[in-house]
């Protein structure tokens, strides 16, 4: 089964599950940047909070009802570049997010998102929960901010769960 949009690779090591995010997106890279970074934007497609971007900073995220705090250390941050955290709580196993921008054209950016989780954590959900909040995030820079996507959600993360199983099948036989 091809996968919906934007989930490009998956990758299996120690016990974690690596998935990589992609979007094509027709903004300047400094126009997406803000959207990760600047609390105004944050609530249009992610969760209320802020993102301090230098090292040492944190990325402080408040996702209420439907999840829990965000409390990270900003591991990386190359503005209109780079930017790594983990998507924890305190006390949590890390789940490192890497945010990656390309520019591929003066207004067109490139943004690969990587994802990485705990086997038992189940690796779909989250990325199929990051993709979702990639679409929101497509939608909050056209100015046009939508609802988390449960639709778009719920395939994105039937077709990686069925690839994670396809995976498993194929290094158990």
């Amino acid at each position: 089964m091809t996968l919906p949009v934007g989930a490009r690779a998956l990758r299996r090591a120690d016990g974690r599950v690596e998935g990589v995010l992609a979007r094509d997106l027709p903004h300047s890279a400094e126009r997406v940047w803000a959207h990760l970074i600047a609390p105004e934007f944050l609530p249009l497609w992610l969760a209320e909070g802020q993102v301090e971007p230098w090292l040492g900073g944190f990325a402080r995220l408040d996702f209420g009802q439907s999840g829990s705090a965000i409390d990270s250390p900003v591991m990386q941050a190359i503005p209109w570049q780079a930017l790594d955290y983990s998507w924890s709580a305190p006390g949590e196993p890390e789940r490192p997010l890497r945010w990656r921008l390309r520019t591929v054209a003066p207004a067109e950016t490139r943004l690969l998102l990587s994802v990485t989780t705990p086997e038992a954590d189940d690796p779909a959900r989250a990325l199929g929960g990051w993709d979702a909040h990639l679409e929101m995030l497509a939608a909050a820079l056209e100015g046009v901010p939508i609802k988390f996507p449960f639709q778009h959600f719920q395939a994105v993360r039937a077709a990686l769960s069925l690839e994670l199983r396809q995976s498993e099948l194929q290094a158990a036989g």
